[in-house]
């Protein structure tokens, strides 16, 4: 993960000093999630019929031709943005082989008493390779530049690939065989979806993760360049790290402070509790003209959104028929990844029209009204109260 933030840091910023355009870092996003919205199901399948490790292994591989490629165009400076537009792509489909898989994996390390531990931790490490990313990557930035840095951050992809050459996990070593379901290809959508439509608590989240990733999802990240320079730190590097770097550490601190106080437990009204408060905030940030107040909104912004996405996933995971359950995950994925190709066109084009500031405002206002409605919708049919007593309820 520190090698993807490192990546992101180092070519958004390269992007926008050549292109100096809004839409382009909005296609960013888009090319970055279309694949989860494209093949999300699928890489569920696949993982639920292969060895999840050997899919992670590929998109390891991925990721450092995408580094490689930024490199070349960087040493060469024949950098045009349609190279752009190709490689931002190739990474998007990278991440399809490594974000459902490794969820799935999850189930084959862990019993399913501490499966809500090891969601939130690895979430947790996952905001440790991007708090990691943007410092590192800023420090690159300074000291060696973009190109060597780039080529350097190839490294970075090569521990994890290695280790489940290996790692004594996966379908081979599960004491609870997966029974083999055939593949049907983009019908396994319709059918996974038929499958769970009856579980009131996976039909909530869906729908909650599929409404505040459309909108706003990552969409502000690529954008992070042009907040540092309008709060008046457009020229430096540091500045502009110091915003995700800020948004990383939030994020990093709830992870633990929830694992070590179990404050937190696994229930259905919880994460929309936790929406309501990132979309204030994200608010608060795209108004703020104070560079010190951005970062400690950016921040608080870090730690809702942690404690919001692991309580999300936490609970698809516990409710997941085992059957069915990388489908039911990569299904999770396409709406809560997938769907944040449509916050690239809300805060990235839109930006290019009303201006990122004003974008980002009024997506995370429209969050806050759409979640509220669903809140207060599914409120009275019980399903905020379903698994109430019991969050192992759906095991």
């Amino acid at each position: 993960m520190a090698g993807d933030s490192i990546e992101h840091v180092i070519s958004y910023w390269m992007l926008f000093q050549k292109f100096h355009s809004p839409a382009l870092g909005g296609f960013a996003i888009v090319s970055h999630w279309a694949p989860f919205l494209l093949f999300g199901v699928l890489s569920g399948a696949l993982a639920d019929r292969f060895d999840p490790r050997r899919l992670i292994q590929i998109g390891m591989v991925l990721f450092m031709a995408c580094s490689l490629a930024w490199g070349y165009l960087f040493v060469t400076d024949t950098l045009q943005m349609w190279h752009a537009f190709v490689i931002l792509t190739l990474h998007g489909i990278s991440g399809v082989f490594w974000g459902t898989p490794s969820q799935v994996l999850l189930h084959d390390m862990v019993d399913i008493e501490t499966l809500p531990s090891a969601i939130r931790l690895n979430s947790t490490s996952r905001y440790l390779g991007l708090l990691g990313g943007p410092a590192i990557g800023g420090l690159i930035l300074v000291t060696l530049g973009p190109t060597h840095g780039i080529f350097f951050n190839v490294l970075a992809f090569a521990p994890l690939a290695l280790l489940l050459w290996k790692a004594p996990y996966g379908p081979k070593f599960s004491k609870h065989p997966r029974p083999l379901r055939r593949m049907a290809g983009f019908a396994d959508i319709i059918g996974t979806a038929a499958a769970i439509r009856n579980n009131r608590v996976l039909v909530t989240m869906i729908m909650l993760v599929s409404c505040s990733s459309a909108l706003v999802g990552g969409g502000y990240q690529p954008q992070m360049p042009e907040f540092a320079r309008d709060l008046g730190h457009g020229e430096a590097g540091f500045y502009y790290s110091l915003l995700l770097g800020a948004n990383a550490l939030g994020a990093l601190t709830a992870g633990f402070a929830l694992e070590a106080s179990g404050w937190l437990q696994p229930r259905p009204m919880t994460p929309f509790l936790l929406l309501f408060g990132w979309c204030l905030v994200l608010i608060a940030f795209a108004m703020t003209t104070y560079y010190p107040v951005a970062v400690v909104l950016m921040l608080t912004a870090g730690f809702l959104n942690l404690a919001y996405d692991s309580m999300n996933q936490t609970l698809v995971q516990l409710h997941a028929p085992p059957a069915i359950r990388g489908r039911v995950v990569g299904l999770y994925g396409m709406c809560g990844q997938g769907l944040r190709t449509l916050s690239g066109l809300s805060i990235g084009v839109g930006g290019s029209l009303i201006g990122i500031h004003w974008s980002l405002a009024i997506s995370a206002a429209l969050v806050l009204v759409l979640s509220s409605t669903l809140f207060f919708f599914m409120r009275p049919s019980g399903a905020l109260a379903t698994s109430r007593q019991n969050p192992l309820a759906g095991q």
